[in-house]
Order: structure tokens, then C-alpha cells, then sequence
């Protein structure tokens, strides 16, 4: 790995480490666990392509008592999709013992409660492990440009919580709660090139196929009528 650390002199001091240091759980297609590699290896595009790499991760979605939703710009520094727009946090579980644990994806939960505080300063107590709503579960796979990309099972988190806010500037450049007809203009903004929004695959792949109608539910209190987690939705950008 030498080379590779030479090759990527320009990465930011806290992106390498992370991506030398964070271990991400490798899965199959179902879910299950086959081993473990670096986040560095797992979203090189090279090794995603020849080793058909993929790695488990979360999306969490936290909504305020106002039931708008916080999103979250990426700091120029990420190593992939910088300076986008996406959900409140988008991370990985690691390959660590409390992160593994299976039962009710608790090992997930305890995943997103600890980057809800690495990257938007959001204590603990804040965000209970046990108030986040798993709701479903994609498979995805794109490219951030010619050397990184994605290649995620992604299972998705609801959490309804107020919570005190103190972005990580290493991680995120700006935060903003919308509603949904916010999220719409935001989009359309997207989809227009205007102000030079852009949106994360798998944000925009989750508003596409599944977030408008959970945030009806969330509005209601009924959001236990759309859990799914028996599916592995298989979606392309």
C-alpha cells in the first residue's frame, strides 16, 4: 500500500487515515458476511470492478419534530462525491464487534448513532440507538469519477428526534433542513445544473424510489406499515 499512499499525496490528512484505518464488513448479495477490507479498497473502482468488492453501509434520515428533513453537504475534502448534497449522514458500519451485531441491525444503529456524532456533532443521547426506524435495504453500485466509486448494501434508518447540531467541517460543508416541497426545488435545481447543486446516487436514488412515501408515514406515526427489510432492492443510478 505503500505506492497507493504516495499516489494519493493530495488527500486530505483525516481522509487517508480514515480510509487506511476504517476496516468496512464485506457482504454478498444477500447480506451476509464474507470478510473485511480497508474503505480505501473498497471504493476503488479497479477492486470494486475485478473483485465485485461489497461493503454494508447506512443511510440515516433524521427528521426534526417539524418532520423536516436534515440534509447534509459533503466537505470538498471526501475523497468521493465531494461538495454534494445528501441525507443527514451516509456511512459504514466497520468490522468491529459492536458494529457486527445482526440482531435488529443494532450493530448498524450503533454505526450511525457514532458517525451522527463524528460528522454533525450530534450527542448520543440525542440519537438513541434505539429510536432509529430501519426501514429498507438497496443494493446500488456507481462511480464518483475515474478511480473512486460505490459499490454499498445500504440499509436505510429513520430517527425523528430535535437535536443539537455541531458539523464536523472535516466532514460536511453545510447543513439545511427541508421540507418536502424544499426537497423538491432542490432536485429540480439538480436536474437544471443550477447553482451547481448536485445530489449524492444513492440520496437521489432513495427520494426516487421510496422516501416520499415513508415521509408521509413519518408525518402520520405510521411508519411500521412501510418497513421492509426482507428485500434487497436492486437499483441502478
Amino acid at each position: 500500500m505503500a505506492g497507493a499512499v504516495v499516489d494519493d499525496a493530495g488527500m486530505d490528512a483525516v481522509q487517508r487515515r480514515l480510509m487506511f484505518e476504517d476496516e468496512c464488513i464485506l457482504v454478498d448479495e444477500q447480506d451476509n458476511v464474507v470478510g473485511h477490507e480497508s474503505k480505501y479498497n473498497c471504493h476503488l473502482m479497479e477492486k470494486i470492478e475485478s473483485e465485485n468488492l461489497l461493503h454494508r453501509a447506512f443511510s440515516v434520515f433524521l427528521f426534526n419534530s417539524k418532520h423536516e428533513l436534515l440534509l447534509q453537504q459533503r466537505s470538498a475534502t471526501k475523497v468521493t462525491f465531494p461538495l454534494v448534497w445528501t441525507n443527514t449522514c451516509c456511512s459504514h458500519p466497520l468490522y468491529r464487534e459492536s458494529e457486527l451485531i445482526q440482531e435488529n441491525y443494532l450493530g448498524t444503529r450503533n454505526a450511525a448513532q457514532r458517525k451522527l456524532l463524528d460528522e454533525l456533532g450530534i450527542p448520543a443521547e440525542d440519537a438513541p440507538v434505539d429510536e432509529f426506524t430501519p426501514v429498507g435495504r438497496m443494493l446500488y453500485k456507481a462511480p464518483s469519477d475515474g478511480k473512486w466509486g460505490e459499490h454499498e448494501l445500504d440499509s436505510i434508518l429513520i430517527i425523528v428526534r430535535d437535536v443539537k447540531l455541531q458539523p464536523n467541517p472535516d466532514e460536511v460543508a453545510d447543513v439545511k433542513y427541508v421540507n418536502r416541497e424544499q426537497l423538491k426545488e432542490l432536485i429540480q435545481k439538480a436536474d437544471a445544473g443550477e447553482d451547481d447543486v448536485k445530489l449524492s446516487p444513492w440520496f437521489r436514488l432513495i427520494v426516487d424510489n421510496f422516501l416520499m412515501r415513508w415521509w408521509v408515514h413519518v408525518e402520520k406515526g405510521t411508519l411500521s406499515e412501510v418497513v421492509d427489510m426482507e428485500t434487497i432492492h436492486k437499483l441502478k443510478e
